[in-house]
């Protein structure tokens, strides 16, 4: 198990800010095309973290024309640019917030 830890530990990055459930943050990952590097932002309200060490990661959700969209980020991915916090929720009561998928309009992207 040591040799699986040191080998994991290469890839970790160590540039991740801290952010909870509820937080609104914006992903900026990169897209390969041919020859050159795009740069896709994906910004949201994060609704829900799993795993731990390497294998953690996020789900992030939008409502965009009215259809709401969610993504699921591995957190130590190399296709992440970066991630950054642009609003922190309020202390929460859940771990994983579901109940916004039923919402609709305003109250979808409001965290109790």
């Amino acid at each position: 198990m040591d040799k699986i830890k040191a080998i994991e530990e290469e890839f970790i990055k160590k540039d991740i800010p801290s952010f909870g459930v509820g937080d609104t943050v914006r992903v900026i990952t990169k897209i390969f095309e041919q020859d050159k590097v795009r740069y896709h932002p994906f910004e949201g309200i994060v609704i829900a973290k799993k795993g731990s060490g390497i294998r953690s990661s996020f789900t992030v959700r939008r409502v965009s024309y009215g259809e709401g969209i969610e993504q699921v980020f591995p957190l130590h991915s190399p296709y992440i640019e970066r991630i950054e916090v642009l609003k922190s929720a309020p202390k929460r009561k859940r771990a994983r917030l579901y109940y916004l998928r039923e919402r609709i309009g305003k109250q979808a992207t409001q965290v109790e």
